[in-house]
């Protein structure tokens, strides 16, 4: 009887680390030790990248927290693949050479339908939309090198893009009249997603893109063409 005792509580001991040590690796697989410095660090990025308007680059975040640029890049790294998860609405994502938070395109028609119930949309005219697209595939370009692409006048549509930031002048061109030269903007950058300017889509996706951005005025439909005439052969 007491050899049975004895086999049975010496079971029992060898099996207890066998338990801890599972217990442990459990542990570890859901909550991963995590340097607490670091851990802060990446709060006050992410609280920085949320906060700021405009998108910032990694020198620019560096400077603001005093940390050197690679430890940043990292901690980017991290942020973005963190909300690159699909539980996150949110993605922090490089626009215009910065980081920028902003809402996952998947999630686009909703929340444009929730922001149309809250305020007028912003609009542009046709014209509006004609100029901003030829100085966007042409820039740098001039008043009369718009006007001569566009076959109209345009002052008061390059003031109205001037105002909205969607352009900006880019010096005077060496002709006679030294007339003013337009480019694009970092906000315009901004608006459409844009990492830099070789992420333009084509002439048919952009139209398609800036008309469900700022919710163009709906275009009369195409009237159905007449019926072809008989030929003389045919009758």
């Amino acid at each position: 009887m007491e050899e049975q005792v004895e086999v049975t509580v010496e079971a029992t001991d060898a099996q207890e680390p066998v338990a801890v040590e599972q217990e442990q690796l459990v542990i570890d697989i859901v909550a991963p030790a995590t340097d607490p410095d670091e851990a802060r660090k990446l709060a006050v990025l992410e609280a920085i990248v949320y906060v700021t308007d405009e998108p910032l680059t990694a020198v620019q975040i560096a400077g603001a927290m005093g940390e050197p640029v690679e430890l940043i890049r990292k901690l980017l790294d991290r942020l973005v693949a963190e909300y690159d998860r699909a539980e996150h609405g949110l993605a922090v994502r490089e626009l215009a050479g910065g980081y920028k938070m902003a809402t996952k395109p998947e999630h686009h028609e909703a929340v444009r339908a929730f922001v149309k119930s809250l305020n007028p949309p912003m609009k542009l005219s046709l014209a509006a939309l004609e100029t901003l697209a030829v100085i966007a595939y042409k820039q740098p370009l001039t008043a009369p090198e718009i006007m001569e692409i566009r076959g109209v006048q345009g002052a008061g549509v390059l003031k109205t893009l001037l105002d909205r930031k969607l352009i900006t002048t880019a010096g005077r061109k060496n002709v006679v009249g030294k007339p003013i030269l337009y480019k694009t903007t970092k906000e315009f950058l901004v608006q459409f997603g844009l990492k830099d300017l070789n992420e333009l889509p084509s002439l048919k996706e952009f139209e398609e893109l800036r008309r469900l951005a700022f919710q163009d005025v709906e275009e009369p439909p195409v009237a159905a063409p007449a019926p072809a005439t008989p030929t003389e052969e045919q009758s």
